[in-house]
């Protein structure tokens, strides 16, 4: 009998930061969680206590890094085991210019051998797993061969995951949010990658935002990443619990998550400085396709970026969103 597929929630730039995941876990027990990417730079240059803090709520989280330096990447992955995280992962997806111009994301791709040093020393340096998130190709280097190749000789140097996003990046011309939807998407050159290399862990990742496309591919691959769904339209993790990981257990309703997120914005508030609206900025789509949902959005849209704001106007947003549903209705 098939597993059930690992379900994850993509690393976003800006998006999936430590209050983003712990406002994610609290409707999905199971996701795997990933961080924003982090480079090798900021952690061995920077404040890595501040980049590399999380949640123990948070567990299973991975830790993305962006570099290309096998031994700086063999650093930060023991700093990101010694913290806790459950998973580190390489970014070879990202097309963005300031990635291009640090010699990481994406355009490794075109660099399969020097990639392979990079997880040769990543893996020798941790005992937990390390993974790599990439495209099916970049720019014109966009066949299967191409991708074939890259698999085959990162996964020689002992890297047993990929999360491949199906679609190819065009590392200039468009910019980071157009590759994320101009290029098509090509859920079939993913399927024969794992078809080809049946030992690996294959994640399918790009344009997944309804159940149905999961389980219409669920035999196909080992799991599914969401990306922009599970920002825009955090409670479809709620719906992957049950319809796809068969979670039969109790999950927190939308308002039992607004109270849950309401101690958590206090307690961050408290401890580091946090202000409320660096929280509340995540879920501003928790309701999407709610009555009240306009009201909810509105609410935290504004309070949350006034002077002394805090926690309570979570509160103030709920009451609005349930006035609102109130007279929707009514009507």
């Amino acid at each position: 009998m098939k597993c059930l597929p690992e379900i994850s929630v993509a690393p976003m730039m800006d998006w999936t930061d430590r209050h983003c995941r712990y406002f994610h876990r609290l409707i999905s027990p199971h996701a795997l969680l990933y961080t924003e990417m982090v480079t090798t730079g900021a952690l061995l240059h920077g404040d890595a206590e501040r980049f590399l803090r999380f949640d123990v709520a948070e567990h299973p989280v991975a830790l993305q890094l962006g570099g290309s330096d096998p031994a700086d990447l063999a650093r930060c992955a023991e700093m990101g085991q010694a913290q806790g995280y459950d998973e580190i992962n390489l970014n070879c997806g990202c097309p963005s210019d300031r990635v291009q111009n640090g010699r990481f994301g994406a355009c490794l791709m075109s660099e399969a051998s020097h990639v392979a040093s990079c997880i040769s020393s990543m893996v020798e340096a941790v005992s937990i797993p390390v993974s790599v998130k990439c495209r099916i190709g970049i720019d014109d280097l966009d066949d299967f061969a191409f991708l074939d190749k890259f698999v085959s000789l990162v996964a020689e140097a002992g890297c047993r995951k990929f999360v491949i996003h199906a679609r190819k990046a065009w590392l200039s011309g468009l910019s980071p949010k157009q590759n994320r939807e101009v290029p098509p998407l090509d859920y079939e050159r993913v399927a024969a990658i794992k078809e080809r290399y049946p030992q690996l862990e294959i994640i399918l990742n790009g344009g997944i935002n309804l159940t149905s496309q999961i389980s219409e591919n669920i035999d196909e691959f080992d799991g599914f990443m969401i990306g922009r769904e599970a920002y825009s339209n955090p409670y479809f993790l709620h719906e992957i619990e049950r319809n796809i990981l068969k979670n039969t257990g109790q999950l927190l309703s939308r308002d039992e998550v607004v109270l849950a997120m309401i101690p958590y914005a206090r307690a961050q508030r408290e401890h580091y400085g946090t202000p409320v609206k660096s929280i509340t900025r995540h879920i501003l789509g928790l309701y999407h396709g709610e009555l009240g949902a306009k009201a909810w959005k509105r609410v935290l849209s504004t309070l949350p970026y006034e002077a002394d704001a805090a926690e309570h106007v979570i509160l103030s947003a709920l009451d609005a969103k349930n006035e609102a549903a109130a007279r929707q209705k009514a009507a």
